[in-house]
């Protein structure tokens, strides 16, 4: 049974989620269609592709995955179908493709399709190609090759001697803030050292990595490597970006402590 997902920008209520999914049955009854969120913030592609780089893998391969957000196209703005690590894109050439993947995808097509172009892009445009991709057509019979797309690069984490400066690039449902220091670089630079966690600036100061959140008593910060290996900035019970006043960008900072 072939699998679909699907991540818009779309409110689950309107008829936009109902419509694309009675249009790609229409093209591919057996399908599976899953949806993987319909909560980003509207044209956010780095909200977006922070929660798809995060779900695809744990899809089983060959999975197709449906990409809703800022998907007006234009004359540098294809439409576009990828193979990527065994799993399928279908999107807009917006730059998000450049915040999802790590390398360059196997194969690029921009997508032509028998669908009249209309301003809901993913009905008309997208809904048919991941239908054709469901009933096994090769993906190089959807379109034209393309060599390259449109890339934003994600924002790293900065090191200096002893410093990692990070920033917030994510805030979850728990209003947890996710940011984009990685349990990888954290462990490079630190070296099992002694370190403090300045957040905002010097308003707040954490010197210990939870591998719980309830080994902080409620109402107090933490930090933790969450589920996916990066560094999370969090009370226990609480919401850290309402209350320390978080947000994307916000700063956090790891000093490191000569012992």
């Amino acid at each position: 049974m072939p699998i679909i997902t699907l991540t818009t920008d779309w409110n689950a209520n309107d008829f936009y989620v109902g419509a694309i999914k009675g249009k790609i049955l229409s093209h591919c009854p057996q399908a599976l269609i899953v949806d993987i969120s319909h909560q980003v913030q509207p044209f956010n592609i780095t909200q977006a592709a922070f929660i798809i780089r995060n779900t695809y893998a744990n899809f089983p391969e060959n999975s197709i995955h449906i990409i809703g957000v800022n998907t007006e196209s234009g004359p540098e703005k294809l439409f576009l179908a990828m193979k990527y690590l065994n799993h399928f894109f279908i999107g807009t050439d917006n730059g998000i493709f450049g915040l999802l993947f790590e390398h360059d995808p196997e194969i690029i097509v921009s997508i032509k399709t028998k669908e009249k172009a209309s301003s809901f892009a993913a009905l008309t445009v997208f809904a048919e190609t991941a239908g054709k991709l469901a009933n096994e057509a090769k993906i190089e019979t959807l379109g034209s090759p393309v060599k390259s797309f449109q890339k934003r690069i994600p924002i790293r984490a900065a090191i200096e001697e002893s410093v990692i400066n990070g920033s917030v690039i994510y805030i979850d449902s728990y209003k947890n803030a996710i940011t984009n220091i990685s349990r990888e670089l954290f462990e490079r630079v630190g070296k099992n050292r002694p370190f403090e966690i300045y957040v905002r600036s010097n308003h707040y100061k954490i010197t210990k990595i939870n591998s719980f959140y309830h080994e902080t008593s409620p109402g107090e910060i933490l930090a933790l490597f969450n589920s996916v290996g990066l560094l999370e900035i969090a009370i226990n019970m609480g919401n850290v970006a309402e209350l320390l006043d978080l947000s994307i960008n916000s700063s956090i900072r790891i000093k490191f402590l000569d012992k």
